[in-house]
């Protein structure tokens, strides 16, 4: 039992006993003491003043004496204060030795046991016309932490992602290559496949915008220029042969597509995520165009004279939502549709997580009018969790014009940028091999991205700093990390086994760590409850710089007194072990060396 489920159950015994009145769990507020006044845990008596008819100062008085009148209550509290309507108990040692042993002793300390129920987790949705970039970087850090967060919330997790392998972006790149590729392919020009694909849909922008210079030249509109633009008809013949079937470019799109796929998998392994099933929009879509066609027969949705169909969303308070073009083909919605229905029909979701930037609202707030609509029972409960976008000190990215951060790249210069950071530190080390020095910067490397970019609120727009991510001092993923990696070298060089007596002497700077470290189980539930990442982060650099002060202030294996040193070779491995955790919730992998 917790520290503040023991005072719980004090302070309800004492008010029943005092004022007769049965109070709850959830009627006891309990907060951390203000650094103003003396206490480690404060009770707020507010809510049972009406109750005693007394003044706030004298309830808090007489709860605070009933509480220390048992020999149960002596136990947890040292001694207290009152102060107004607030009850400040300061903790006993024994009772925060206790709470340490516990933390130190429990197995997956944190973690919740399992509810039953099943969460799938959306995130990645690439498209095959180009590769990853800092934007999907934000998005797959965000959905396997928010996965690996649920897991230790008690979810099962499914992690998904759905690929969007078809549509008019596609097909520029596949139009493209044929025009102007000469038969490359990734082994004969030593790129990636995804990055190959890339270049060709950057390719096609170019010539596009000469075609449409020369239109506007000669005295077209720039609107009708950009509709007329042969290439871009070409695009769109080709979208329409694809979803016909047509075997010469369902072969070529099956080529190019594998590319990518194989230029993905190698970002996604270097990334650290992983998917436990993956769709394709090439799959999906057509499960959506079934379901648009039964919403159309049924009357749910509308056929414009240009054989288009629409959704009327003017009764929701939104517009209208194109779902088919007027040639037959579809649009995202139709395919976020289908694959919907197979998601519910492949597994038995309680709760469907969208990570997608909040660009899309809107496109949420559709789709789940739509499958409510269309009579799906899980329409409503959908959820989008709506994430800031990453800029840049330059600006924003732009994909069709080459402006991207490439997330093979970035990855590729924070490992760099961690070797020549850490180039003194690791050469202090003995023994160690050019091998295992790369291991560590890739370590150091790939945690000062995800820290950097998962400590700060999801929600917000956020501006990438690789030099400020790599700093070993701050709040940052290397300074956590190295952290850690000194609590290691403390535990290669301890030779006892700590064993803790009730008798220890223990200081503020411990009581604080404890504290600290009791905190976690609520830190992670909070952390699922709100879908934040960024309260795990936040966190581990709390208790990486109470740590830090603490060990400049005392020795641990060097102190004489045996049961402080033990009190402290726990209190280290307890720490190490939360940071740990704190961090593989983050897919941040820890340097056992540094």
């Amino acid at each position: 039992m917790s520290i503040e489920q023991l005072i719980t159950q004090q302070v309800k015994t004492a008010v029943e006993k005092l004022y007769q009145l049965s109070v709850s769990d959830n009627d006891i507020q309990l907060q951390k003491t203000k650094p103003a006044f003396e206490g480690n845990l404060t009770v707020v008596v507010f809510p049972f003043v009406k109750a005693a008819r007394k003044a706030p100062q004298q309830v808090a008085q007489e709860i605070g004496e009933a509480m220390i009148s048992t020999e149960e209550g002596r136990n947890i509290i040292d001694r207290f204060n009152a102060v107004q309507g607030f009850l400040n108990l300061v903790i006993s040692n024994r009772c925060w030795l206790n709470c340490l042993q516990q933390i130190a002793s429990a197995h997956d300390f944190g973690k919740q046991p399992a509810n039953g129920k099943l969460m799938m987790v959306e995130y990645s949705s690439p498209n095959t016309n180009k590769p990853l970039h800092l934007g999907h970087v934000r998005n797959n850090l965000l959905g396997y932490s928010i996965a690996q967060i649920q897991e230790a919330n008690g979810w099962k997790v499914v992690k998904t992602n759905i690929v969007n392998d078809r549509g008019i972006h596609i097909c520029k790149s596949m139009l493209a290559w044929q025009l102007f590729g000469n038969g490359e392919t990734p082994e004969s020009s030593g790129k990636k496949g995804d990055h190959l694909i890339g270049d060709y849909y950057v390719r096609f922008d170019i010539e596009y915008k000469k075609q449409i210079r020369a239109l506007v030249e000669g005295g077209m509109d720039e609107e009708t220029a950009k509709k007329e633009a042969p290439l871009m008809k070409q695009a769109q013949a080709m979208l329409l042969r694809w979803e016909q079937g047509d075997e010469e470019v369902r072969k070529l799109w099956e080529m190019m597509n594998s590319w990518v796929y194989a230029g993905f998998d190698e970002t996604y392994r270097n990334m650290g995520v992983s998917f436990d099933k993956i769709y394709y929009e090439s799959n999906t879509y057509l499960e959506g165009k079934k379901e648009v066609e039964r919403g159309l027969q049924e009357g749910k949705f509308y056929r414009r004279e240009d054989n288009s169909v629409w959704a009327d969303l003017t009764k929701d308070g939104l517009d209208e939502k194109l779902l088919l073009r007027q040639d037959g083909t579809s649009v995202y919605m139709t395919q976020d549709i289908g694959t919907a229905k197979l998601r519910y029909q492949d597994y038995p979701i309680d709760k469907m997580v969208y990570v997608v930037g909040n660009e899309q609202e809107y496109h949420f707030k559709v789709l789940s009018i739509l499958l409510d609509r269309l009579g799906f029972p899980f329409g409503k409960d959908i959820v989008h969790f709506s994430y800031g976008m990453v800029e840049l000190p330059n600006g924003k990215m732009k994909s069709r014009e080459g402006t991207v951060v490439d997330a093979d790249e970035l990855m590729e210069q924070m490992i760099e940028d961690a070797k020549q950071v850490s180039k003194d530190k690791v050469q202090k080390l003995t023994g160690i091999s050019a091998v295992e020095a790369d291991e560590i910067a890739r370590k150091v490397g790939l945690g000062a991205l995800k820290y950097f970019i998962l400590k700060v609120d999801p929600r917000k727009n956020m501006l990438f700093n690789p030099e400020e991510s790599i700093d070993f001092n701050g709040n940052t993923g290397p300074f956590i990390q190295y952290t850690y990696a000194r609590i290691m070298s403390v535990l290669r060089k301890n030779e006892e086994i700590a064993t803790l007596t009730d008798t220890a002497t223990i200081n503020d700077k411990e009581i604080t760590l404890i504290q600290l470290l009791a905190d976690y189980p609520q830190v992670v539930k909070q952390a699922g409850d709100e879908f934040s990442p960024a309260l795990i982060a936040n966190y581990a650099y709390q208790v990486a710089s109470e740590f830090n002060s603490f060990y400049h202030d005392y020795s641990i294996l060097s102190e004489q007194n045996e049961q402080i040193r033990h009190l402290r070779i726990m209190l280290a491995q307890t720490v190490g072990n939360v940071l740990k955790s704190a961090m593989t919730l983050l897919g941040i992998e820890m340097p056992e060396r540094m």
